[in-house]
């Protein structure tokens, strides 16, 4: 017997019900902020991601070639080829330009819980806008669609011209191997790393650094820097705001290309692989043929956030099911195309048998039961049947619509 492939997923109707559910949420409150979806292919040109990341980040992905030998790249993320799309498409529309996403990625990576190969990615990128407060509305946004999501979670936000204060003057290479052991919270390899380098001194002040909690104590140690006001803006906009926070200096995005505020929002019940968003400030579009274009954004991980949630169904509203005979088949049909325009789920019994059977059938998923047989053909009613009080009524076809609309779902 054949099976799906490794790190993908089948959703039964339940499970896609919750999913669509919440998916509606995030598309929801990104429009209410003035975002609008746009959409991306599926695969990519290899170099997209390549041309940002190296080649090392071959091994992570779905590489091949076509047909013509271009060499092609199922997309491992969604911020590039938007801003791919920015320069080909957008570059010249007024900004900035408010868009967001929701797509599914794939990442040859080895599957654990709540990481996939397939996996979904809801995302906003505000493009053209360069200040304290679009990277404050970034972060409020990302606040306000997790919340909406119901699950609990703690933001945690940073800048990076903090962290690199302390590290202006070392190799670019060190730099980086820096930043990796930052970014994954390695403070014993971030030791052992400097102390071989003879700089123990550095360590020290990073590692004070990244357990900072007061903005104040924070330039204590980095000294004034040239962008102390933008930065003093920004969290002075965040507590206006009401957001609740963790100051982190410590974030160090492993991603090159983000150049200021950075943020990382972690979920309360997902063990060690709790990161459901990050984000921040970045520059990209030069990387692709345009102009430096200033922006800021973030990517939620919408399975981990399915995770967080756990198993919530959604209200399913009300369920009518029809039940005839072969006399009332015609009239059933136009009744229950009634319901459905009406905006009414409505299944018609495909059984053909008795009566009572149908409605025991139509009992195990549905609150109502619509009975046609030749005398509701002839008077062009319909029986209504209330299959959690077992009361009934014989109604024209506008009230038994009514009288289904008005009620509760079970």
């Amino acid at each position: 017997m054949l099976q799906k492939p490794r790190g993908t997923r089948d959703f039964l109707p339940d499970e896609m019900d919750q999913r669509r559910e919440v998916e509606g949420i995030m598309r929801r409150f990104a429009r209410t902020w003035g975002y609008r979806e746009v959409c991306t292919p599926e695969f990519e040109e290899l170099e997209l991601f390549t041309i940002r990341s190296g080649e090392g980040i071959i091994q992570e992905m779905y590489v091949f070639e076509d047909k013509g030998g271009r060499k092609l790249a199922l997309r491992p993320e969604l911020t590039a080829p938007v801003l791919r799309m920015y320069v080909n498409e957008g570059k010249t529309l007024p900004k900035p330009l408010r868009w967001f996403y929701f797509a599914d990625c794939f990442r040859y990576e080895r599957p654990q819980k709540g990481r996939y190969r397939q996996f979904w990615q809801f995302g906003i990128e505000l493009i053209g806008a360069d200040s304290a407060l679009a990277e404050a509305e970034v972060i409020l946004l990302a606040r306000d669609i997790l919340a909406a999501s119901d699950i609990s979670f703690s933001i945690h936000v940073g800048h990076l011209s903090l962290m690199r204060s302390l590290l202006d003057g070392l190799d670019p290479d060190d730099q980086k191997k820096i930043r990796m052991f930052l970014d994954k919270k390695d403070t014993g390899g971030l030791a052992m790393y400097l102390s071989s380098q003879g700089r123990d001194d550095l360590c020290t002040r990073l590692t004070a650094l990244a357990g900072c909690r007061d903005l104040n104590e924070v330039f204590t140690i980095t000294g004034d820097l040239p962008d102390r006001d933008r930065i003093e803006e920004l969290f002075s906009i965040l507590d206006a705001s009401g957001l609740e926070y963790t100051l982190n200096p410590g974030i160090a995005r492993g991603l090159d290309y983000y150049t200021g505020m950075v943020f990382e929002i972690f979920a309360e019940n997902l063990g060690a692989e709790n990161q459901v968003l990050g984000g921040g400030t970045y520059r990209l579009a030069h990387l692709f043929g345009g102009e430096e274009t200033p922006s800021c954004g973030f990517a939620i991980g919408f399975d981990r956030v399915m995770v967080a949630r756990g198993e919530r169904m959604p209200a399913p509203g009300t369920v009518a099911g029809v039940a005839f005979t072969p006399e009332g088949r015609d009239w059933a049909l136009t009744v229950a195309g009634a319901f459905r325009n009406a905006g009414i789920r409505t299944e018609l019994s495909l059984t053909g048998k008795s009566i009572g059977n149908q409605i025991a059938q139509i009992a195990r998923s549905a609150d109502y039961a619509l009975i046609i047989g030749k005398r509701e053909r002839e008077l062009q009613q319909v029986t209504v049947k209330n299959l959690r009080t077992g009361g009934q009524k014989v109604l024209s076809l506008s009230d038994a619509i009514g009288e289904v609309s008005g009620s509760e779902p079970r």
